[in-house]
């Protein structure tokens, strides 16, 4: 079984150390049968002679090609923080109704995560990839199309929703990633292949920034058309070089099993607060900077300018906050993470106030900065947590070894997928704050107190759950 904890644990493959067959038997049989030639039917990452062989070679190309699509997925999915940036008074849109423009494609992005996690073994890792990147022409093609002054604000919100497709590519392609690598190799496969996606949302602002410094304002349909070509090169290297793995199956009982576990929910709050504040700020960041410094931002491009950098450097940051996890504890570096992203909050609400935009964008890149360490951080408080109830399960005779791993294995991993899709839904809720507040008081401080409260719940969630000394003691190593 493959190692359900990396990022979705709702599927097992096929293969093991103990097959007889042969590198050059695989290949022989692959080259006599051409129509499955995309087609893996012994599969064996654990092996070090068949990984060796043949099968590091065919995981980094899979690897490639995934990065490739989901960091496209990201991007489509982040399109509307860079259109709302086009959207200027001819289009007669109120922030309020901008802010909604992008909590839309967030929701949808967190709902289709499950689904998409489920596909992977239902139709197969490339089946499924060439798919879901198709699938990113139904936003972009019509985006392409229909957005100029005049169109209705019904016709925006439809196309605002479709971009949510291109939420769930992550979720499937960190799934099918999963099956390629060995246990010692995962963890780097599948940093790689989220980190690439995560910049998509960076890239995207990229994107905006070079249509509007070049083309201007009027035309925000050139950014979707910049990525029609871009995905249909992503489905057709998707259906050239990558292969299914025959025999994967979705354990049906494991997202059930973990639904019953407090834990699964505990932690996908702590999620909302992490990954959702990365995706909704994401999302609104140029937004916010236009409405609340309009003086100093008075056109789209001085807006955009500044955008890209929270989420690259959220991005970028993701890694070491598992590495920090690994050094310290993953609760411990969890807990003081919440701590310093509420005081990013409490900065980011005195500079309000003060109408400074230096510390303004101190405390706004900082919350950028925490929610990717806390990414990384909560994502290695997972595993971790059902190794410790293995290990009690072992030690009072309930579970013999083999059957405690596999089982924490299972829940860990289908813990990770529903967090994933509950957190998502945190960067819906940071748009509605900041469409709430705009709406009630016309700036955004009631959101940056909502945030800051938030912070501070899953301080004391993650100190009484994780870090009171008894419960500690009771989860070690969490």
């Amino acid at each position: 079984m493959t190692d359900t904890a990396a990022r979705t644990g709702t599927m097992a493959a096929p293969g093991g150390t103990d097959s007889t067959a042969t590198a050059s038997a695989v290949q022989e049989a692959e080259a006599s049968a051409p129509a499955r030639r995309h087609q893996i039917d012994d599969w064996r990452p654990e092996d070090p002679d068949f990984w060796r062989t043949t099968g590091a070679p065919i995981a980094r190309r899979n690897l490639i090609v995934s990065i490739t699509s989901e960091h496209i997925g990201f991007s489509v999915w982040s399109l509307w923080s860079v259109m709302v940036l086009f959207l200027g008074p001819e289009y007669g849109i109120d922030p309020a109704g901008k802010f909604l423009l992008t909590a839309v494609p967030t929701a949808l992005g967190a709902a289709l995560r499950l689904p998409y996690t489920l596909a992977v073994a239902r139709f197969g890792g490339r089946n499924w990839t060439i798919v879901s990147a198709a699938l990113l022409l139904l936003p972009a093609v019509p985006m392409a199309i229909l957005i100029e002054p005049g169109v209705s604000y019904g016709t925006l919100m439809l196309l605002a929703c479709l971009a949510g497709v291109g939420g769930g590519n992550f979720a499937s392609s960190m799934a099918n990633i999963n099956l390629f690598y060995p246990q010692r190799l995962k963890g780097w496969a599948l940093g790689l292949n989220a980190g690439g996606g995560n910049i998509g949302v960076a890239a995207v602002q990229l994107v905006g920034l070079a249509v509007l410094a070049t083309a201007g304002a009027a035309y925000p349909r050139l950014v979707p058309a910049v990525y029609l070509p871009l995905i249909v090169i992503a489905a057709l290297a998707s259906a050239r070089y990558m292969d299914n793995i025959t025999g994967v199956r979705n354990e049906k009982r494991a997202m059930r099993d973990a639904a019953r576990d407090p834990h699964t929910w505990i932690m996908s709050v702590l999620y909302i607060g992490t990954f959702g504040s990365f995706i909704g700020f994401g999302f609104a960041f140029g937004q916010v900077l236009q409405v609340q410094f309009a003086e100093q931002f008075a056109t789209p491009i001085d807006a955009a300018y500044l955008t890209f950098l929270g989420p690259l450097v959220g991005s970028l940051i993701r890694p070491v906050g598992g590495w920090l996890a690994d050094r310290f504890g993953g609760s411990r570096v969890t807990l003081w993470n919440f701590a310093a992203m509420a005081g990013g909050a409490a900065l980011v609400y005195f500079a309000s106030g003060e109408r400074s935009l230096p510390l303004y964008l101190v405390g706004f890149i900082g919350l950028f900065v925490f929610s990717g360490i806390g990414n990384g951080s909560t994502y290695k408080m997972i595993p971790a947590i059902f190794r410790a109830k293995a290990a009690q399960a072992v030690e009072s005779g309930r579970l013999d070894p083999a059957t405690a791993q596999r089982q924490a294995w299972r829940l860990s991993g289908a813990l990770i997928g529903i967090a994933g899709a509950v957190g998502a839904f945190g960067g819906v809720l940071v748009n509605i704050a900041f469409r709430q507040s705009f709406l009630a008081y016309q700036t955004a401080d009631a959101a940056y107190l909502a945030f800051i409260a938030w912070y501070a719940l899953c301080f004391v969630v993650t100190w009484v759950v994780y870090r009171r000394p008894a419960r500690s003691h009771a989860l070690p190593g969490v």
